[in-house]
């Protein structure tokens, strides 16, 4: 049993070449950093996420809260098929990304204030600037994150259609529209997704949408760690597992 008395949940089942696979970045591939940029995945899972996405016919998409454009950095040379800010960017493998959509003018006052609130009270603390959201990270300073939540809240009452998005160390404020869940169903009613089960492994709360779409549609949801109230019904303890799951040697 669990802490919380719950059954343990169960390692997913091997790789299969008739899944559609989803898989997070952050915490599930890679490794957390003190810093966004600081994150890396080793050049044999890479390859190896190469290898599974020709034995699935294409069908491995990266979901992330990362853009598309950093997730095609940390995995050259190859453009997966991606999903980035948490479902607000969607492409196909080998396309570019999407253009970028012109953030609120609210939101440039909003970035400018959080770094003004950072230089002076929080300098371990760390803007992320995506775009037309933004990400607030106390990794470095656990005592920010009381102020950083609350700063975030009171942004939030300024930008009409925006929501925040907790995570691990993080609150980020983001456009209200789209999630994983809803990137994953989209990828699952094209090719080469279609017709498959889908499989989804993530870690952080973003990714709890994205469990129950795959839950839903009959597929097989991976919980990477113990945080508990997932709706994920596998689990692998850490990164190292997963990689052992996958056969990437790191």
């Amino acid at each position: 049993m669990t802490h919380d008395g719950t059954p343990p949940l169960p390692p997913p089942p091997p790789l299969s070449d008739q899944w559609a696979l989803f898989l997070d970045v952050d915490g599930t591939l890679a490794a957390f950093a003190d810093q966004p940029d600081g994150v890396s995945v080793a050049s044999p899972v890479v390859d190896r996420l190469d290898e599974l996405s020709r034995m699935l016919d294409g069908a491995l998409a990266l979901v992330s809260g990362r853009r598309i454009e950093t997730l095609d950095a940390l995995f050259a040379p190859h453009r997966f098929a991606a999903a980035g800010l948490h479902g607000l960017q969607r492409r196909r493998a080998g396309e570019e990304p999407p253009p970028p959509a012109a953030p609120p003018a609210a939101l440039e006052a909003i970035k400018a204030q959080a770094a003004a609130l950072l230089r002076e009270r929080y300098p371990d603390a760390l803007l992320e600037d995506k775009g037309e959201a933004i990400a607030l990270h106390w990794r470095l300073m656990p005592e920010a994150a009381a102020d950083l939540q609350a700063f975030a809240m009171q942004a939030l009452t300024r930008l009409p259609d925006y929501h925040l998005q907790p995570g691990d160390h993080v609150v980020e404020l983001r456009p209200a529209r789209g999630d994983k869940g809803e990137a994953i169903a989209a990828f699952l009613d094209e090719l080469p997704f279609l017709g498959r089960r889908p499989v989804f492994v993530g870690d952080d709360l973003t990714d709890e949408h994205g469990f129950e779409v795959v839950n839903a549609r009959g597929g097989i949801s991976v919980l990477v760690g113990d945080r508990a109230g997932s709706a994920a019904e596998h689990r692998l303890p850490g990164i190292d597992a997963v990689y052992a799951w996958l056969g990437a040697g790191a």
